[in-house]
């Protein structure tokens, strides 16, 4: 980014026409009449400080363009026609000023982008060839290892190579506390290093990486037009020309048919142009949605245009993949129910070393458990292991023959079978959603091993939340059977549960419910249920963050993989929506309010410009109030 320019440079033709006018008053108070001097000051300032605006608004009225622009335009060169100098130098200066507070409302908004675009740093400390040096970004490669010191900032998308350190990654996912990194797990640029030092392998260029694609796609969002910005530029598509016709009946009617004063009358046509001018209009739409994408792009959530920020404001229900989005996706151990007098202990460290040697996602589940209580099954030699295909495993571990598996499995192996008491529990462990494995010897049964899917801490809380803002229906939709489904969903809080569905199933559903309710927004992860995330009114992406399919096929991620940032991005969404409805409200209205004046002629180009910057501002200032909307 280029450096900026301090503010007298940058609006130098402002600061020259305003010096002009106070000279020219000087020159006015100074003699009884208005003098020769003044009038030439008036003149400057109107050619100094309406230069832009006269280019653009003459190139306007040729094409027949009839903006803001071109209003303005006739309506100074009116009233220089008609010797109000004064009066349209003032005109020009203050819909300068104004478009000067525009441009600074526009900046404001979009600070929390440029702040995004200074974060990654623009060298690294790297490791060649066992040597180590400092290098511009651009010129690192993928695969280069980076040394980032505590405190230091990552300066390109990696993962962890060496070393463990607790990252700030708040710049990128909106999450409050620092992240725990350990070998292998990814890191972002811009993210800021705690107090470990870590060695970063390189995996993405500096163009790749995940804070460049967010500032790409959130610039992207607030150039977008939104279907409120469109009514308006449609609006103004008629109003316009309208307006031009207004003055010109108020310049030519009454002194044509009641005998009023031609200077008067013309006088009143040209200022209703100037009040007719739809700036804070055409104002009033994005500078609001600028000012929120760029407030939720602070707290962590990608939004990827004004359509779809509008269009969740006017969302009636939700629907939630499960896997992954109202739980972790991450199976975990829930329960280990001993059968036998064998030592818990030493039968888990039994268990979690058999269970090491398989693939299966339920067996890492026990082997993440075994770690957390420090187990010594590391330690233990596994002899004659076998996977046994749909059913479980077997093998050796001091020298006892093992089996572990599904209740079939077990009952086919242990002598005398597996108990009606046992399948009971078996039974009513399923029923709480969990997946039940049986530990045993030919000999008898050892240990139910009971594994879930565990529900995100947040779940509950955020399908409340979103029923409190009026949320008509929740529904979850899964694949998983129906006791697994009754036992998440009651556990959530959902108002519907569907079960056993596949992914055509659930795209019908979305279809039902927007008959049903009318928008529908469906949260996912982003890569499994495409077509219902993209069937719905707004698809809502898990964990965007360094996941590009979800940045590019959702039209919402929640970057930090944090469910607690739907009910804020859904009341951003009202607050944005309202506000532009009060914006546009108030510009229309204030517009009526000043052409009512014309009936008594009451009407001067000092009130109309006053009340077309006026409301220019205020919409501006109303639109800036997103910056306050909370992630609570």
């Amino acid at each position: 980014m280029g450096k900026k320019k301090p503010f007298w440079q940058e609006n130098m033709n402002l600061l020259l026409s305003l010096a002009m006018i106070i000279a020219a008053y000087f020159f006015q108070w100074t003699s009884d009449e208005e003098s020769l001097p003044a009038i030439l000051l008036f003149l400057g300032a109107i050619t100094v400080g309406g230069f832009s605006l006269f280019k653009s608004g003459i190139q306007n009225l040729l094409k027949l363009d009839f903006d803001m622009r071109a209003l303005m335009t006739v309506a100074i060169i009116g009233a220089a026609i008609i010797g109000e100098w004064s009066e349209g130098a003032v005109v020009v200066i203050l819909f300068a000023i104004s478009e000067v507070l525009e441009r600074y409302s526009m900046d404001k908004a979009r600070a929390s982008i440029r702040s995004l675009m200074d974060i990654a740093p623009k060298e690294a400390l790297v490791r060649r060839k066992d040597r180590e040096f400092n290098i511009h970004v651009n010129e690192i490669v993928v695969g280069d290892v980076m040394i980032v010191k505590p405190g230091e900032k990552i300066a390109m998308d990696g993962e962890v190579a060496a070393g463990s350190s607790a990252v700030n990654q708040a710049a990128i996912t909106g999450e409050s506390v620092p992240a725990e990194k350990n070998t292998g797990d990814e890191v972002f640029a811009g993210s800021i290093n705690g107090e470990g030092l870590i060695e970063v392998k390189v995996t993405r260029l500096v163009d790749d990486s995940t804070i460049a694609k967010i500032i790409h796609l959130v610039e992207e969002a607030q150039a977008e037009k939104a279907p409120s910005q469109a009514f308006v530029d449609r609006f103004a598509k008629y109003y316009t020309p309208m307006i031009i016709l207004v003055a010109f009946l108020v310049a030519v009617m009454p002194p044509l048919l009641f005998n009023g004063d031609w200077s008067d009358w013309i006088y009143q046509g040209l200022a209703v142009l100037v009040v007719g001018c739809p700036c804070a209009l055409v104002i009033s739409t994005p500078v609001s949605i600028v000012t929120a994408i760029g407030n939720a792009a602070k707290n962590g959530v990608l939004v990827k245009g004004g359509v779809h920020l509008e269009e969740m404001g006017t969302i009636k229900a939700v629907a939630f993949d499960k896997t992954g989005t109202l739980t972790k996706g991450l199976p975990a151990l829930t329960d280990f129910v001993l059968l036998s007098s064998s030592d818990e202990t030493e039968l888990l460290a039994h268990v979690a070393a058999l269970e090491n040697k398989s693939q299966h996602p339920l067996a890492a589940a026990i082997v993440r458990n075994a770690e957390t209580l420090g187990s010594s099954f590391r330690e233990k030699k596994v002899e004659e292991f076998t996977s046994v295909t749909g059913k479980g495993l077997k093998g050796v571990v001091d020298g006892v023959a093992y089996h572990i598996g599904s209740p079939n499995y077990l009952e086919e192996i242990v002598a005398g079978g597996i108990p009606p008491s046992v399948f009971e529990k078996i039974a009513s462990m399923q029923a709480e959603g969990k997946t039940v494995m049986v530990a045993g010897t030919s000999s008898g049964l050892l240990a139910l091993i009971a594994v879930a899917d565990e529900v995100r801490e947040s779940s509950r809380e955020v399908v409340a939340r979103l029923h409190e803002l009026g949320i008509e229906k929740t529904i979850m939709l899964t694949g998983d059977n129906k006791g697994t489904a009754q036992a998440i969903g009651i556990g959530t809080g959902v108002s519907d549960i569907e079960s056993d569905l596949l992914p055509e199933d659930k795209l019908a559903f979305i279809k039902s419910l927007q008959k049903e309710h009318g928008k529908v927004a469906m949260v996912g992860d982003g890569i499994n249920d495409a077509p219902a995330l993209a069937a719905a009114n707004v698809g809502v992406a898990m964990g965007g963050a360094g996941t590009d399919t979800a940045l590019e096929t959702a039209d919402i991620a929640l970057m930090a993989d944090d469910l607690k940032k739907l009910p804020f991005t859904m009341k951003l969404s009202r607050k944005t929506l309202a506000i532009i409805k009060q914006n546009i409200a108030f510009s229309i209205g204030v517009k009526l309010l000043a052409l009512l004046l014309v009936i008594p002629g009451w009407l001067t180009l000092w009130i109309a410009i006053f009340a077309d910057m006026g409301a220019t501002l205020i919409v501006t200032l109303n639109g800036l109030r997103l910056l306050r909307v909370k992630d609570k």
